[in-house]
C-alpha cells in the first residue's frame, strides 16, 4: 500500500487507495500482470504521493509509450481510451480459477465463496478501469500544472483494410464500459469465458511447443500459414477422408490420428495447415510439435487436456533414422500409454516414407548384429506407422494432372495467357526444376504472375508530361 503524506499539497488519496485496491486482486491479479498493468500502478503510485515530479514524468512517459504501441498497432476498434481498452481485453482472457470454472461447468456449480469473490474483484477492476487519460491528467496538471501531459485517449489504430471484426467480445466490452456495476455482468463474463476461451487459446489459434525457459511451454503464433483448402487444387480424393474424420472429431465423435505420406511437394503440410482456417470457427486448435521435441509429448498434451478446444498436433516430416529414439515417445501417445490421450486431441503427421522408422535388410532377417531378436526389432519399427489410424497417399502427378493443377491455378488468379502457351511453359518449368508436383505447379504459377503482371505495369507507367 503507498502510504500519503497529508503534509504534500499535491498527494492524492484516491489514487493512492486505488493503487491498493489492486493490491487485493486474488483471482483477477493476471489483468494487471503484465508491462502496461505495472507502469499503470506505477503511475498511480507516484501521483498519489504529489511528489517526486521527475519520477512521476517517467512514470507517465513509460505507460504512454507501451499503450501507443499497443493502441496504434491495433487493427480492432477500442472501447474506451488506451488503458481502458487494455484493461477490458486482459479481463477477457484472464486465466483464473472462475474463468476455468465457467468453461467447465457455468456459474451454477460454482461455490457461493468463487462467485461472491468474483463479483467483488470486478468492482474493484471498474474502479481501476474508471482510472481513465483524463483522471490522471488532473491529478497530473495539480502536480505541475505547466507541463503538458499528452493522454491515451487520442490514439488511432491501423485500418482494417475491409475484414471483418472478429472480435467475439467487443459487445461484452461495450457492455462492461457502459455499467454502473461490473459486478452485475457477471454471467455474460462467465458465458464469454465458456464460448471464446480465455488465456492463449483465446487470443490465438496456432500454436507451437518450445522448450525454453524449461520444461517447456506453448507460443502463440500470430500470423499462421494462410493457406486454404479451396487454394488446394488437385488430390481431392485424398483430402476426402482427412476432412471427414476432422469432422467427426469436431463433433465429439471417435475419429483416428492421420499420416500423410508421399512425395514431396504434393501438399501434405498445406492440406494439414489449412484445415485451421477452415474449422477454426468451430473451435480447432493446432499445435506444432517439432520432431525433435517428441519426447515432450506427454508436457503438451497436459497443457491441452480438459480445454473446451479442439486440437490437432502437427508433425511435418516424420521420419527416423536407425539412431533415433524418439518415435518410442510418439508410440506411446498413439497408443500404448497407461495415460489415455485427451479426446480433444488428435495426431495429423506427414512423412515422405511410408515406414517411418528407418529399416534394414538384416533386420527382416532377424540377423540384427549383437541381437537374438532381429525380427523383434523390425516388428517395433513398422509398428509405429501401423499406430495411425487412417493413412493417406499422396502420389506425385503424372503429366496430365501436373498441368491440370497449373491450369486450375492460372484461372483462380485469371492470368492473361493462352492454354497451349501455359501448358508448353508449364512442362519447361517443371524439367528444369524439380520435375512434377503440386509445388512445382503453384512456383511456376507465381513466376509467371510475377512476370504477367510487370509487363503489365510497364505497358501503363506514365510519361513525364502525364500521356501513357
Amino acid at each position: 500500500m503507498v502510504a500519503v503524506d497529508p503534509k504534500r499539497p499535491h498527494a492524492d488519496p484516491a489514487l493512492a487507495a486505488l493503487d491498493a485496491l489492486a493490491d487485493e486482486l486474488a483471482l483477477f491479479a493476471g489483468v494487471l500482470a503484465d508491462e502496461v498493468g505495472a507502469a499503470f500502478r506505477a503511475l498511480v503510485q507516484q501521483l498519489g504521493r504529489g511528489d517526486e515530479y521527475r519520477a512521476a514524468r517517467r512514470a507517465w512517459g513509460r505507460l504512454f509509450a507501451l499503450l501507443a504501441a499497443e493502441a496504434e498497432l491495433a487493427t480492432g476498434p477500442a472501447v474506451g481510451d488506451a488503458w481502458q481498452n487494455h484493461l477490458l481485453d486482459r479481463l477477457l482472457v484472464d486465466e483464473n480459477p472462475f474463468s476455468h470454472k465457467a468453461q467447465r461447468a457455468g456459474t451454477e456449480a460454482m461455490g457461493a465463496a468463487l462467485i461472491e469473490q468474483a463479483r467483488t474483484e470486478l468492482r474493484a477492476l471498474q474502479r481501476l478501469f474508471d482510472a481513465d487519460a483524463r483522471r490522471l491528467q488532473e491529478a497530473a496538471r495539480a502536480l505541475a500544472p505547466a507541463e503538458s501531459w499528452l493522454g491515451w485517449d487520442g490514439f488511432r489504430g491501423l485500418p482494417l483494410d475491409g475484414a471483418a471484426d472478429h472480435d467475439s467480445g467487443l459487445a461484452l466490452k461495450r457492455r462492461l464500459a457502459g455499467a454502473e456495476d461490473w459486478g452485475a455482468l457477471l454471467p455474460e463474463l462467465a458465458e464469454h469465458y465458456a464460448s471464446a476461451g480465455t488465456g492463449l487459446f483465446a487470443r490465438y489459434r496456432a500454436f507451437r511447443w518450445v522448450r525454453t525457459p524449461p520444461p517447456g511451454h506453448l507460443e502463440g503464433i500470430s500470423h499462421p500459414d494462410p493457406v486454404r483448402l479451396e487454394e488446394l487444387v488437385g488430390y481431392d480424393s485424398e483430402r476426402e477422408l482427412l476432412l471427414r474424420n476432422t469432422e467427426h472429431f469436431l463433433a465429439g465423435y471417435p475419429a483416428n490420428n492421420v499420416l500423410l505420406y508421399g512425395d514431396r511437394g504434393t501438399g501434405k503440410s498445406s492440406t494439414i495447415k489449412a484445415l485451421l482456417a477452415a474449422y477454426g470457427d468451430r473451435g480447432l486448435r493446432m499445435v506444432e510439435v517439432a520432431k525433435a521435441h517428441l519426447a515432450d509429448l506427454p508436457l503438451v498434451l497436459g497443457a491441452l487436456r480438459d480445454r473446451r478446444e479442439r486440437f490437432v498436433l502437427f508433425v511435418d516430416d516424420l521420419s527416423f533414422q536407425e539412431t533415433e529414439t524418439e518415435y518410442k515417445a510418439l508410440k506411446a501417445v498413439l497408443e500404448g500409454s497407461l495415460e489415455a490421450r485427451p479426446a480433444n486431441v488428435l495426431l495429423y503427421a506427414t512423412s515422405n516414407r511410408r515406414h517411418l522408422v528407418q529399416e534394414r535388410f538384416e533386420d527382416r532377417a532377424g540377423a540384427v548384429s549383437g541381437e537374438l531378436h532381429g525380427v523383434d526389432t523390425a516388428q517395433e519399427k513398422l509398428s509405429l506407422s501401423d499406430r495411425f489410424g487412417i493413412t493417406l497417399t499422396f502420389l506425385a502427378p503424372d503429366q496430365e494432372r501436373y498441368l491440370a493443377i497449373v491450369t486450375a491455378l492460372a484461372a483462380a488468379r485469371r492470368l492473361p495467357i493462352d492454354g497451349p502457351t501455359l501448358r508448353s511453359r508449364a512442362l519447361a518449368w517443371a524439367t528444369r526444376h524439380k520435375g512434377r508436383s503440386g509445388r512445382t505447379a503453384r512456383q511456376f504459377v507465381d513466376y509467371l504472375s510475377g512476370e504477367l503482371g510487370l509487363a503489365a505495369a510497364a505497358t501503363d507507367v506514365p510519361t513525364a508530361d502525364g500521356a501513357e
